[in-house]
This record gives C-alpha cells, sequence and structure tokens, in this order.
C-alpha cells in the first residue's frame, strides 16, 4: 500500500478511514493514516490518542509512549491516556515509571485505596 492512499481525502474521512482499520484490528495501517492527521491537527488529543492505541497494539511502544505524553501535556487529566502510558511502561518493563501513572488513572477514574491498602 502507498502513503499516497494514507493521505487520500479530508481530514474527516483519513480519521474515519483510521478508526475502520483500528476496529479491523490492521494497527500499522491505521498508524500511516494517523501519522497524517496528527502532523496535520497536532493540538487534537483524539487522533493522536488513537495513533497511540495503534502503535500500542503494533507493539511499537517507544512511539506510543512519545504519543501518550504529547497527549498528556495536551490534556494533563486524559484518564485513558494516564492508564494507557502506564501500560505501556509496564510492558517495556518500566514498572516503576508505571506506578505514578496508574495511580493517577485510578483516581481520575475515582477508585480509591481502601482501609488495609497503603498508596
Amino acid at each position: 500500500m502507498t502513503t499516497a492512499y494514507y493521505d487520500f481525502g479530508t481530514a474527516a474521512e483519513r480519521w474515519a478511514r483510521a478508526q475502520q482499520f483500528f476496529e479491523a484490528q490492521e494497527y500499522v495501517t491505521a498508524a500511516g493514516i494517523l501519522e497524517g492527521l496528527v502532523a496535520e491537527v497536532p493540538e487534537q488529543v483524539g487522533p493522536r490518542l488513537l495513533l497511540a492505541r495503534a502503535y500500542y497494539h503494533s507493539a511499537r511502544l517507544g512511539k506510543a509512549e512519545t504519543e501518550l505524553l504529547a497527549v498528556l501535556e495536551r490534556d494533563p487529566v486524559e484518564q485513558y491516556a494516564r492508564l494507557m502510558l502506564g501500560r505501556t511502561l509496564e510492558r517495556l518493563g518500566r514498572d516503576g515509571d508505571a506506578t505514578p501513572h496508574l495511580r493517577m488513572a485510578a483516581a481520575l477514574a475515582g477508585e480509591f485505596p481502601t482501609g488495609g491498602e497503603t498508596a
């Protein structure tokens, strides 16, 4: 598949196409489309978050981490991005780095330690 396909159509059409490929578990193709969208509208969190998910599912964890950090820079309380960053860091074997993100994600979701648990 050529990269021209990734850039074909309006931003809305490319967004819809990327979502279709993601839902079909064609993560590399979805990422190819999303990379152009993110470059075009870097301030938008939605395409960047889906790109991070596509990278995560295609085991491109370093790229997923980069995109998730960019999402959190724009929206520090984006709960799902926090959770994904924690899971990504765990998969990279960086449990110590993952823990604060996982705790923050849990807190943002309203999940707090109970009685005997320690923080």
